[in-house]
């Protein structure tokens, strides 16, 4: 039975890809399937992600859009329309996760409430010597202590986030603190998900406004944002940043003056006559 869908957004970077893959391979819970949400890669990628698929035990798809600039919350919304598992867990292409990802995002679920994890930003260096190997192996959980020596050169960053916290008061504790949702960990039912239409598709601009425009339309429609850091780890490969696209913000604020939580740009467009 697959309890849980996992919705990778991808663009192009095949090598992140298979590292990514890699981590979901040693997961502790094994009852997921993965839903590869790809915005755009050109052929060269899309074989080489049917290869990568072909090698994993895992059920993995692949859907695929036209490249037309940034629409990654468009295809977002078709994986969600795709994926099996009434509980989805998100991430980004670029991000490797812990091996109880998995567990921790469904085993916390709770209807009407959102998870909101964080990550830890590996260096230049640190990412160059990942391997699929080395992952499967457990490299990033077993090489903390070089995590945080490379944090204190100024170089990881976020590197007290990959601390796992068992069960118990000390993860309680932590996450008494109210964080905010990042588009590259964050799990929730469904249906919750659909009830504000999903994600809204006029965000075509990398950087800001995408992930945190969900955040404030679930609240609006009574979902809670709950925080599982230091409990749903994930680890950020090192790549240049994306510039923060102008449009965004000023969209973000339009739907944070505005009451309405659901879009009528998201999952469901049957009334919009054009874009």
């Amino acid at each position: 039975m697959i309890r849980a869908t996992i919705i990778i957004a991808f663009y192009r970077n095949i090598q992140f890809l298979r590292l990514v893959l890699a981590g979901f391979a040693r997961q502790s819970m094994k009852d997921f399937e993965i839903v590869i949400a790809d915005d755009g890669s050109p052929a060269k990628e899309i074989s080489e992600v049917q290869s990568v698929m072909d090698c994993s035990r895992h059920r993995i798809r692949h859907i695929w859009q036209e490249d037309r600039g940034f629409r990654k919350n468009r295809i977002l919304n078709q994986a969600i329309l795709l994926a099996d598992a009434e509980y989805l867990v998100f991430i980004d292409g670029d991000c490797v996760p812990h091996s109880e990802f998995v567990r921790e995002h469904y085993e916390n679920r709770q209807p009407k409430v959102c998870l909101a994890g964080r990550r830890v930003d590996l260096s230049e260096m640190i990412t160059a010597k990942l391997t699929e190997e080395n992952i499967r192996e457990g490299y990033l959980e077993k090489h903390l202590a070089e995590l945080l020596f490379d944090s204190l050169l100024l170089k990881s960053r976020n590197v007290e986030k990959g601390i796992y916290i068992k069960p118990g008061f000390l993860r309680r504790i932590i996450n008494k603190k109210k964080r905010g949702l990042v588009g590259c960990n964050f799990s929730l039912h469904k249906n919750d998900l659909l009830s504000i239409n999903g994600f809204d598709e006029r965000y075509e601009e990398p950087g800001i406004g995408e992930d945190y425009d969900i955040q404030l339309r679930l609240g609006k429609n009574n979902i809670a944002l709950k925080s599982v850091s230091n409990v749903a780890i994930q680890y950020h490969l090192y790549h240049q940043k994306l510039a923060i696209g102008e449009r965004n913000i000023k969209l973000l604020k339009q739907v944070q003056a505005s009451g309405i939580y659901f879009t009528p740009f998201g999952v469901q467009q049957e009334n919009i006559i054009s874009r």
